[in-house]
């Protein structure tokens, strides 16, 4: 709802509001495996699996380490394929 206020509001231009509730929309049908970034798109990585409180553990491309996010602060990698 953010999103569309502040494409409302003028401050997000329309690209942008589109490419984050498509975002969100994918976030529920992330799995295991599955490529994601960050939504800056800083930072990419896999999912390594899906906690029973719906955050997401994943694993950033040449990182051991394992992060855990909310599943609307990741979207699908559409650069890479799993």
């Amino acid at each position: 709802m953010s999103a569309v206020a502040h494409y409302i509001a003028g401050v997000l231009d329309r690209e942008a509001m589109l490419e984050i509730v498509e975002s969100l929309c994918e976030a529920a049908s992330l799995q295991a495996g599955d490529r994601v970034e960050t939504l800056r798109g800083s930072t990419r990585g896999r999912i390594v699996r899906l906690l029973e409180d719906g955050r997401v553990v994943w694993q950033p491309d040449g990182g051991k380490s394992e992060l855990i996010a909310l599943p609307e602060s990741l979207k699908r990698d559409k650069s890479r394929k799993a």
